[in-house]
């Protein structure tokens, strides 16, 4: 694949190996398939030179590989949007149930101190 390249993280641990192994694989059968669909379509063509077919399997592989690459931008792009709007929502989330969790701890700590003195005031 071809393109502008990335730099690659260093192999550190089985987990980003397995990953980078399964991106390769999931990319490599991405490229055979575009590659027999291609073989599909010349073979609809009988009229084709087989340089013409080589040609069109050639720009076809590197369109659709072209379109993939689109697709992929896109998703992480949408990816991380959702992210940020997730942990955004989740943070306010925590913060409210923390504030009611305060709020009702309060109630409850002033409510027995009150019951308290109450009590030691009437025993007295």
């Amino acid at each position: 694949m071809t393109g502008g390249e990335r730099p690659r993280r260093p192999v550190g641990d089985a987990a980003s190996v397995a990953t980078q192994a399964e991106g390769f694989l999931r990319a490599r059968a991405y490229y055979d398939e575009a590659r027999e669909e291609a073989r599909a379509l010349c073979d609809r063509m009988p009229w084709m030179t087989s340089a013409q077919a080589d040609d069109f399997t050639r720009h076809y592989v590197d369109h659709r590989l072209t379109l993939m690459r689109a697709m992929l931008s896109v998703t992480v792009t949408r990816a991380g949007e959702l992210r940020e709007e997730y942990e955004g929502r989740y943070l306010h989330l925590r913060r409210t149930l923390l504030r009611r969790h305060v709020t009702w701890l309060s109630v409850v700590l002033t409510s027995a101190t009150g019951l308290h003195a109450m009590a030691w005031i009437w025993l007295r």
